[in-house]
């Protein structure tokens, strides 16, 4: 198995499918990376070369954000919401759809799980 962006990539598929397995690059970024490079696409993660390795780090580490990076933009822009007290940060404090859903019927999980979040803060406040 190679070891790169924190990811552990198998040996024996091709690398357009596991760079899908790292956190924030996709069926499309995986194509626009192996196209760039000129990869080929039947080519397998243990037929890379070291300079191919490289290139691929180094390409991807410039023109994307990905794992724990990614991660934190998200965790600091959904912070940034809350903070600013707009609509989609009152509802990621609620715990409900955020990007217009329908909760009448669908988001039943999401709502228990908001309700129950939201009662718990109330009766932690009434103890104190």
């Amino acid at each position: 198995m190679v070891y790169i962006f924190n990811t552990s990539l198998r040996d024996n598929k091709k690398i357009r499918q596991e760079l899908q397995e790292v956190i924030g690059i996709g069926k499309l970024k995986a194509n626009q990376i192996c196209d760039k490079l000129g990869l080929n696409p039947n080519l397998r993660v243990n037929q890379l070369s070291l300079t191919q390795t490289d290139m691929l780090i180094k390409s991807v580490n410039q023109n994307y954000y990905i794992g724990s990076e990614l991660k934190k933009m998200i965790k600091d822009d959904i912070k940034r919401l809350i903070r600013i007290g707009c609509y989609r940060g009152f509802r990621h404090v609620q715990k409900l759809p955020v990007r217009g859903q329908r909760t009448h019927t669908n988001a039943k999980t999401v709502k228990k799980r908001g309700i129950m979040f939201v009662i718990q803060k109330k009766n932690d406040g009434a103890r104190g």
